[in-house]
């Protein structure tokens, strides 16, 4: 097993104790292990979970299928979702401006999103009122 040494700030420290305190985790390493583990299924539905007792802690931890995709977003973990449905919103109200502004201020011209969601943007502008 690799080690590696990770610097976190006094307060994430402070709170990680009391969880261990408290008796939530059995120890530190147990908490680091579990949370690695567990960001990383929320990241790759693929990931291969290798620590012991990694479904027992979820269980114990009480975090619901909802919970879990509350953290991982509306559309699975990824912003383009969300922005599609704030393109939208903003067409349906004739605000193109603002959706205009939106794409550009979270997207580089070149990106394949960004094509999509002016595209998306075109159709609103091109409909009859």
């Amino acid at each position: 097993m690799a080690k590696d040494t990770v610097r976190y700030p006094d307060e994430v420290v402070e709170a990680i104790d009391e969880l261990v305190d408290d008796g939530m985790f059995e120890s530190k390493s147990e908490f680091y292990r579990f949370s690695a583990e567990y960001v990383l299924t929320l990241l790759n539905n693929d990931h291969e979970v290798k620590t012991f007792n990694f479904d027992e802690i979820k269980t114990e931890l009480d975090i619901s299928e909802e919970d879990h995709a509350k953290a991982l977003g509306a559309d699975g973990g990824t912003f383009f979702l969300d922005a599609v449905i704030t393109v939208r919103k903003h067409g349906l109200r004739g605000d193109y401006e603002a959706a205009e502004r939106f794409i550009d201020t979270h997207y580089e011209s070149t990106d394949q999103e960004c094509i999509i969601l002016e595209e998306l943007l075109g159709t609103y502008r091109s409909e009859p009122t």
